[in-house]
């Protein structure tokens, strides 16, 4: 069965410059979400929302590490 990529889902996760930005920083290695989050003047809870729009994307993905969730 092939894969398919929902192209949509795709474009509206790069469309907006904060998501952006966080693809850009983990282009440099797996980071967990307190280290993503020191780079802007953003919440905690508003970080989670880009990285879910990433993560349901496949851009990012995620893995649970204890209490950390590590993005890469």
């Amino acid at each position: 069965m092939e894969a398919s990529i929902d192209y949509a889902m795709v474009f509206k996760a790069l469309a907006d410059e904060t998501r952006l930005k966080i693809v850009e920083i983990l282009s440099c290695g797996e980071l967990c979400a307190c280290d993503i989050l020191e780079s802007f003047h953003i919440t905690q809870p508003t970080l989670s929302y880009h990285m879910k729009i990433l993560t349901d994307s496949g851009i990012v993905i995620s893995r649970k590490e204890g209490s950390w969730v590590r993005y890469h």
